[in-house]
Order: structure tokens, then sequence, then C-alpha cells
């Protein structure tokens, strides 16, 4: 990870970071599938859209996994956020069960989008239709460590609303 420089009157000034573009190859799986793709120059997450031979109603209430027809072959050190679309939660309610769910650089099966149906009315997903977006992140491994104490902090055990 480096930091890219811009410059400014006032000379060089770090702004952000720089990651190594990870490469991700897709196999497809359905012969309908749509290719997931970013669909303007700074989106963070790639759009999935659902591979299903035909429409699929999502009622009020009920869950289900919408086929994507591919599976992905992720770096180590990456993984894959199957986050809600906006819009979709916005206008109808429906949204992504686990959100963000987790995909895995080791996982090579179909990439299934699990939805849930939040809002009053029936929804149809028609086939092509983008029902989530992935968004590629870096992972850290933890080393884990067992301690009969832990150190003091000023929030303490306070959870759930506990800072305000």
């Amino acid at each position: 990870m480096n930091r890219a420089p811009t410059h400014g009157a006032s000379g060089t000034v770090w702004s952000s970071i720089v990651h190594a573009v990870p490469r991700i190859r897709f196999r497809r799986l359905r012969p309908a599938a749509v290719l997931p793709r970013y669909m303007s120059e700074g989106a963070a997450g790639m759009d999935l859209a659902s591979a299903a031979d035909s429409p699929i109603t999502l009622g009020p209430g009920e869950r289900l996994g919408v086929p994507t027809g591919w599976s992905m072959e992720l770096p180590p050190g990456f993984e894959a956020q199957v986050r809600p679309r906006s819009g979709l939660s916005l206008r109808h309610g429906v949204t992504v069960v686990n959100a963000p769910g987790t995909i895995d650089s080791d996982y090579r099966g179909e990439i299934t989008v699990l939805l849930v149906n939040l809002g009053q009315q029936p929804y149809t997903i028609a086939p092509g239709e983008r029902v989530a977006q992935m968004v590629i992140a870096p992972v850290a491994r933890a080393l884990l460590e067992e301690a009969a104490e832990l150190s003091a902090t000023e929030r303490g055990a306070g959870g759930f609303g506990h800072t305000g």
C-alpha cells in the first residue's frame, strides 16, 4: 500500500492510499449471465444481475437466493462484499439478507445473492435485472491470543447505544 501524492499550491499533499488492483477471474455458469460491471467511473461496487431462467417473485417477508450465473477467483488477501442496491431497497424494500454478505477468496461456487422483501407488495425480479452490488476489499487476518485481562478504556463494556 502506497500513498499517492497530489500537488497543490503549498506543495505535495498526501491525499489518498493506493492499493494494488486485484485481478478477478469469472467463470460463466449460465448462458444468460450478465458479467458484473461497474456502472460509473466512481462506483465502488460492481452490479450483480439475476441469471434466473425466468422471473422470480419475492413475496413480502420472503427470502430467496438469486443466481448470478458466475463463479469467480479472488486473489488471496481479498474478499467480495455483496451489498444491497439502494434504489431497490428504497423503492421496493428488497435488500440483501446478510448485508454485507462475504465471499471468501477460496470459494469457487456460484455467486448467489440472498434477498429479502421487507416491503408490503410482492416484487418480481426479471432475468438480467441488477439485484445487488459487489465490492472487492482487502482482508487482514488477525493473530488471536487468549488473555486473562484486557486493557481498560473509558467506554469499558458499555454497548448498544452507550456512546449516544
